[in-house]
């Protein structure tokens, strides 16, 4: 079954790849969240080898390489998301991936000073391994970081301003979107618990350093909501955390 919901969501976001293009990438973590220059979760990346899982159209990987990183790596189901990573990132010479995060592709093991994520992690169809090879990938002492929907914020529902719980936080389901963003694309994802992204940190070996259930960027300081009632919208993320951040270290 996971298989089948890997294949289905590479197609998926093969199909949508191009409303994501430079989306919740660094120095943000997700809509309306603050930034790492607020945050600082990274500190000095200067000659750090760095891996992102999730990397998307690459514009992660270019800040992190203009901080000084001295390795890009990265890996990201879609085709597509590839394609327009390895044209961003066509003269820093990064080494990029098209595979799921969930399996074995033959990432060196101990040797990355940090992995990380930025809007991602949650798509994964097991969090389990996922986040065991990340374990996998790091140097003893190394930093994990990534940030997702808080799952409360996935329940919250808008209507004429009035926020309301929507669903069982409780039930940890796979969804199915139809028709992702106006595109003949069908996505699975599954709703989970804080806890759960906690404990499985734990399992994987990992001790969690922070967590951080962002407040809005400083950046909206000035900027009125239009649209309330928007899954991602000002309004709710001004009363409730949008993003949650965590950063653990190998042990």
């Amino acid at each position: 079954m996971v298989a089948e919901q890997i294949k289905q969501n590479k197609r998926g976001w093969n199909a949508v790849a191009h409303h994501f293009h430079g989306v919740d990438a660094l120095p943000r973590y997700g809509p309306f969240a603050q930034e790492e220059e607020e945050l600082g979760l990274f500190g000095e990346v200067r000659d750090k080898k760095v891996l992102e899982i999730g990397c998307g159209s690459g514009h992660s990987l270019r800040y992190l390489r203009e901080k000084g990183a001295s390795e890009l790596w990265g890996v990201d189901l879609s085709d597509e998301q590839i394609k327009a990573a390895k044209e961003l990132l066509q003269e820093a010479e990064a080494k990029l991936f098209c595979a799921p995060m969930e399996e074995e592709i033959g990432l060196p093991k101990g040797y990355f000073d940090y992995v990380y994520s930025i809007y991602a992690i949650g798509w994964t169809m097991d969090l389990s391994a996922t986040f065991k090879l990340i374990h996998s990938y790091l140097k003893k002492g190394g930093v994990f970081i990534f940030s997702w929907d808080h799952p409360v914020y996935a329940h919250l529902k808008s209507k004429n301003g009035r926020i309301y719980l929507d669903d069982s936080y409780l039930r940890e389901e796979i969804q199915i979107y139809e028709k992702f963003k106006g595109e003949d694309a069908s996505l699975f994802i599954r709703n989970r618990m804080f806890s759960t992204y906690i404990n499985e940190l734990i399992h994987a070996g990992f001790a969690i350093d922070k967590v951080i259930e962002s407040d809005v960027s400083t950046d909206y300081d000035s900027v009125e909501e239009k649209d309330p009632d928007r899954y991602y919208s000002l309004y709710k993320a001004r009363r409730f955390p949008a993003t949650m951040m965590i950063r653990a270290l190998k042990k």
